[in-house]
């Protein structure tokens, strides 16, 4: 605080001496760091720009180091060389710019005596007085770090400062912003249309999780944020267009842990005529693509595991519970100390058994197929095994990576599934608010046979840039209001 105000005081002398610390006029950049180093020419005039990171004054010439968005540029500054005033020089670069400031310089490229490319200062511009002082990073000859801004509360809350301290956190988002355009890419080049589906929804459809409610006071209605654009691209199915995706932003009213987030980004896909054993091998595909270019974990080998749920839970937990009736399940999870509660029907307690005693355990890339029938509502009845629906979900390194369909698209047993799912989940609220009856309307205007996934796109992130934790890879994560 008392930094905060020492700098306060320097803005208003700043002012005093007819220097802007924030000016409105245009400043063009035409080199950066990395440009400066590879393409160095003696005498060459540059216009850069930077944050101030280091500032060595010695007498009547001075060292800047300013961070730009590549990487470092030295600045020297000669008293002889400094506007025209040298009591500015000797007043405002030693006395009022500090770590943290944004400046603009105008000068051209040499080497000094250490054979250090430098910029020889011709103006210097303030263009933005930071009033706080700056986590003061070092590393030594060794590379180790000192005086980091580790606080992981603080970074997660401060981002912006996490982002000018921490250089290897900036090479996560950049890997983020990478993937997503990789991605967009790949789609559209095998014609997949990117299109947009609403966030605020009459009806919270699509998955099972507590939303966000608002209120419209035009339509004096209650809406939900989306947890889930499942039903609307399936619509557009309906509608004719045959292969469709959306980066879709998501709320869940939900827990938040190293996995999950409020908001959070899943990748929906859906491709009529093909089933759950095609997008199989374009998962595979895809995300081999995606692990050659971005991975360096070693995950992505030849071929994918392929284990049933069931063969999952036996494999885990060395009960095999595929012929149990509600029952003898509830007894298995109190003998393997599976935390449930007594309204917890078969489907949900299968799901807690799946979660609590396997997912974490399987780290290589595995499709976990053919889901029990009560887990899997929008998804078709197994065409072969009794019981059982065409869905896949494939997990690496213990985590969820993406979910899949074989889409149901009969209208009928779609009804009866939304209203067994109300009485599964004891839903108090009406019918009319949970079944989304356009949706059904829609199917019975007929939807091709289709396939369908959703890629947890933060939970990719975290994979390829070698996080466990989701706030290390979301720009805003949502924390804890400070009272």
């Amino acid at each position: 605080m008392r930094q905060n105000l020492i700098r306060i005081k320097k803005l208003k002398k700043l002012n005093q001496i007819n220097i802007n610390p924030y000016p409105s006029e245009e400043y063009p950049i035409n080199s950066n760091s990395k440009k400066i180093i590879n393409n160095y020419k003696n005498k060459k005039k540059v216009l850069v720009a930077g944050r101030v990171i280091r500032i060595r004054i010695m007498g009547k010439a001075s060292f800047i180091e300013i961070k730009d968005k590549e990487g470092f540029i030295q600045i020297y500054i000669s008293i002889n060389n400094f506007y025209t005033e040298k009591n500015i020089y000797n007043f405002f670069l030693k006395k009022l710019l500090d770590i943290g400031d944004i400046i603009w310089v105008k000068g051209y490229l040499f080497k000094t005596k250490k054979n250090n490319i430098s910029v020889f200062a011709k103006t210097l511009n303030l263009l933005s007085k930071c009033l706080h002082t700056l986590p003061n990073v070092k590393k030594d000859k060794s590379g180790n770090t000192f005086d980091s801004f580790s606080n992981n509360e603080k970074r997660h809350r401060m981002k912006y400062v996490d982002l000018i301290v921490n250089d290897e956190i900036k090479n996560v988002f950049l890997t983020r912003i990478k993937i997503i355009s990789f991605i967009r890419n790949y789609l559209n080049k095998r014609n997949y249309l990117e299109v947009e589906t609403p966030i605020l929804q009459s009806i919270p459809g699509g998955a099972i999780a507590r939303p966000f409610i608002t209120y419209h006071n035009t339509l004096k209605s209650t809406f939900y944020l989306r947890i889930s654009n499942e039903l609307y691209l399936k619509k557009l199915l309906v509608g004719g267009l045959e292969k469709v995706y959306e980066f879709s932003r998501n709320f869940r009213n939900e827990g938040i842990d190293k996995n999950h987030n409020p908001e959070f980004t899943i990748l929906e896909l859906y491709v009529a005529y093909k089933d759950y054993y095609w997008m199989m091998k374009f998962t595979e595909k895809f995300l081999q693509k995606l692990g050659l270019k971005f991975s360096k974990l070693g995950n992505f080998i030849s071929q994918f595991k392929k284990i049933t749920f069931f063969e999952a839970i036996k494999i885990y937990t060395g009960f095999d519970l595929r012929n149990l009736i509600e029952t003898e399940i509830r007894k298995i999870c109190k003998e393997i100390n599976v935390k449930i509660d007594n309204k917890m029907k078969k489907g949900q307690l299968l799901d807690q058994i799946f979660s609590q005693k396997c997912e974490k355990k399987i780290i290589q890339p595995t499709f976990i197929i053919d889901f029990p029938i009560e887990m899997s509502p929008l998804a078709k009845k197994h065409r072969f095994k009794n019981g059982l629906s065409e869905r896949y979900e494939l997990i690496i390194r213990g985590v969820e990576i993406a979910n899949s369909y074989s889409e149901l698209n009969d209208p009928i047993d779609q009804l009866k599934r939304f209203k067994r799912q109300i009485k599964l989940y004891n839903k108090v609220e009406s019918e009319n608010m949970l079944i989304d009856k356009d949706f059904i309307l829609s199917l019975e205007y007929g939807m091709p046979p289709c396939t369908g996934i959703g890629f947890g796109i933060d939970r990719l992130i975290m994979l390829f840039t070698n996080n466990i934790n989701i706030q290390e890879v979301l720009f805003f994560p949502q924390m804890r209001l400070i009272s």
